[in-house]
């Protein structure tokens, strides 16, 4: 039952279908006509959704680093933004749910903070080790801390963005399989439940992408 179950989520049994990964280059094909057609209101709505996230990214960042550099997280957030909305679609494989991606996407950006910090601002980037104010006993405890804290980063970036698309999909793949032991009245119920439970999925596909730009757009502040 749980085998059947998670294998909902595995891209090389979902369906049968090998190139379920497919879904994540989608949106090169679909996006770049918004560019050059006539503006609809979905393109005005993008526009400025886009320019929020532009101006708040430059504030995170600060005036020295913001030199281009929120193109990167705005980049960021409209990938993990499309996946997320993909992966509420039947049968389209949800790329974001997978290790595989999310920690692609985190680990590159956290190694080239580091590389770009220890070798351009090594002091500032030894400061961050000792939070100001430490007494001199606890010091070398909270290097130790400091340093682990910062070491999982991209591990945490990761699994909080599957571990948040899976659980999701999985209490709607569990409340869908009971649907057929379930009387008329029941199905009724369970069909609003699942309407519910789509729109806060949206809503968690949302908040998710952003969680993930802002958390990347931090730790790259910190290195400057």
């Amino acid at each position: 039952m749980m085998a059947n179950l998670f294998s909902s989520f595995d891209p090389s049994t979902n369906l049968g279908f090998s190139l379920n990964w497919t879904s994540t280059i989608i949106g090169l094909m679909i996006l770049p006509p918004m560019f050059w057609l006539i503006p609809s209101r979905i393109s005005y709505l993008w526009i400025s959704v886009i320019t929020t996230l532009n101006k708040e990214f430059k504030i995170l960042i600060g005036s020295q680093g913001s030199k281009g550099s929120t193109l990167i997280f705005v980049s960021l957030f409209s990938f993990i933004l499309f996946n997320n909305f993909l992966g509420l679609f039947p049968y389209i494989f949800t790329s974001t749910s997978h290790m595989t991606l999310t920690l692609t996407l985190a680990l590159p950006l956290w190694v080239t903070f580091m590389v770009y910090g220890w070798l351009n601002n090594t002091i500032h980037m030894f400061a961050h080790l000792v939070p100001q104010g430490t007494p001199p006993v606890l010091m070398p405890f909270m290097v130790c801390i400091e340093t682990i804290s910062n070491v999982i980063r991209p591990g945490t970036l990761a699994v909080r963005l599957s571990a948040n698309m899976i659980a999701g999909h999985l209490l709607m793949t569990l409340l869908g399989n009971t649907g057929s032991y379930l009387s008329v009245l029941a199905v009724n119920f369970l069909i609003l439940v699942q309407i519910l439970l789509l729109v806060l999925e949206s809503a968690v596909s949302i908040i998710q992408s952003y969680v993930f730009a802002v958390l990347s757009t931090l730790y790259s502040s910190e290195v400057n």
